[in-house]
């Protein structure tokens, strides 16, 4: 890599989240989580990476980030934070700081014991070439320190289900409440998780699995209208225009 065109990425490391000195027996089992995430990366079409907040570094990349960035991974592992200044949008390295920043701030703030079941979900581009694509990433910690820090955070990346990026916010595995960050990133506002009827879900999961209309009103008993109505109040919720989008929205969000 050239060094003359390596920008500063502390920044994206914060006081707030220092995990402090890892002892080098830590990493001794380190291993184990990185067998995980292969296995994961085996059965899922996301896009998966390991982030070590000591080293700096990530400690796993899977390989069909290729596709995503055009960078091999033991590229994209070398390149480590600095894929961010090379593929995202200079507009939007901004606000990756702003959502990195307001993020921390806030898990700080929850009880140490639950942490590892927040995932915090944004939209961004990448760029790759002359393309421009924006993809919905979630971050998960997966191993802290005993002061509750993050040490280790699986991050998976899909194709968004929204127009433009931003779209923060910070969910609790099975909880019915999650947090929003203002379109500014200044401050979180605790809002009701969406709540999908079951014929509502029933068309998202028919849908996911390439039925038509028709099949879908004849597998749910339902007429086509009737099959029509829950689509466009399916849209009305979730804030999209198409039932891909909708599937899409559905799989990033756990809805499904």
């Amino acid at each position: 890599m050239n060094t003359d065109k390596l920008v500063n990425t502390d920044k994206f490391f914060i006081s707030i989240n220092d995990p402090g000195d890892i002892p080098q027996e830590a990493y001794n089992n380190i291993e184990i989580l990185v067998r995980a995430a292969k296995a994961f990366a085996q059965s899922t079409p996301n896009f998966i990476y390991i982030i070590d907040y000591f080293k700096r570094n990530f400690v796993y990349v899977s390989d069909n980030l290729l596709w995503l960035f055009g960078e091999p991974a033991d590229k994209i592992q070398e390149l480590s934070y600095q894929l961010y200044i090379k593929h995202v949008p200079e507009a939007e390295q901004d606000m990756l700081l702003k959502i990195n920043n307001k993020g921390f701030e806030i898990f700080d703030t929850l009880p140490i014991a639950e942490r590892t079941e927040y995932t915090i979900f944004y939209d961004f581009h990448i760029i790759k070439g002359r393309k421009k694509k924006l993809i919905n990433h979630r971050l998960t910690p997966m191993a802290l320190t005993p002061k509750g820090r993050i040490w280790l955070a699986l991050c998976t990346i899909s194709p968004s289900a929204h127009k433009t990026p931003g779209n923060v916010m910070l969910k609790r595995k099975g909880s019915q409440e999650y947090y929003r960050l203002n379109e500014s990133f200044t401050s979180w506002e605790k809002c009701k998780e969406i709540s999908l009827t079951d014929n509502e879900r029933a068309v998202l999961l028919l849908s996911s699995q390439g039925y038509t209309m028709n099949e879908i009103a004849d597998r749910l008993c339902k007429s086509v209208d009737a099959v029509k109505a829950y689509k466009k109040k399916l849209f009305e919720r979730l804030e999209v225009s198409s039932i891909t989008e909708a599937v899409t929205f559905a799989a990033n969000y756990r809805l499904l």
